[in-house]
């Protein structure tokens, strides 16, 4: 299993919103205010990454998405306190 961690620094409220709602609606889940994580197939991905770069198109910052196996993941250790948001993603 492949997950899919989308980070992100983007300037414009309307269009950091945006894109955290584009990665909501693909089934992510934030674990950090600029975060999301979870199991997308190849082809929703594809998909994600279009509706992010429609988003993005002009916009100053950034976003990147990584693939990370899931025995990665699962080795995932978190120093300090998890915050409300964080809680969403349960290992």
């Amino acid at each position: 299993m492949i997950h899919t961690l989308v980070i992100y620094d983007i300037t414009p409220d309307d269009v950091r919103l945006k894109v955290a709602s584009i990665c909501k609606d693909f089934g992510l889940v934030r674990i950090q205010k600029s975060a999301f994580l979870g199991v997308l197939s190849s082809e929703r991905r594809k998909e994600m990454k279009k509706r992010i770069e429609k988003a993005m198109k002009g916009v100053k910052g950034n976003v990147q998405i990584f693939l990370i196996p899931e025995p990665y993941v699962s080795l995932r250790e978190v120093i300090g306190e998890v915050e409300e948001h964080s809680q969403e993603f349960i290992f």
